[in-house]
């Protein structure tokens, strides 16, 4: 028997992703977690890509740009509250904040997030503002 999982937002940052944005955890299931990502107004991430997980996000606050490539399919869309985007595994990606306020997400990670090494940096779209 499971028990029920119940967790508020934290106020600080568990962690740094690999690709430079703040992480609060939320939380963990057998098929997938989720989290809370956020990157600074005016900063852009660092460009990675996934080994074994795949993410939906949705967009909470902010605005920006997610570039997503994979194989020869490569766009840039226009993020802002409200919007949800998909990262398969294997895709690169890197975003950035273009507005005045954090952008911020949650992602749900499937299956749940394996360790450092789940991310690689591959060469992205901009250059990276974050360590």
């Amino acid at each position: 028997m499971s028990t029920f999982g119940t967790k508020c937002l934290p106020e600080l940052p568990d962690t740094t992703a690999p690709d430079g944005s703040d992480v609060r955890v939320l939380l963990t299931l057998a098929g997938g977690g989720m989290a809370h990502f956020e990157l600074p107004p005016g900063k852009t991430s660092t460009a990675v890509a996934h080994r074994t997980v795949e993410e939906i996000w949705f967009f909470l606050t902010g605005s920006g740009d997610m570039w997503r490539k994979q194989d020869q399919n490569e766009e840039v869309v226009p993020v802002c509250p409200g919007v949800c985007i998909t990262i398969p595994i294997g895709t690169h990606f890197q975003f950035r904040s273009c507005g005045t306020e954090p952008l911020a997400a949650v992602a749900v990670t499937m299956p749940p997030w394996t360790n450092e090494c789940e991310a690689y940096t591959v060469v992205g779209k901009w250059e990276a503002t974050v360590p």
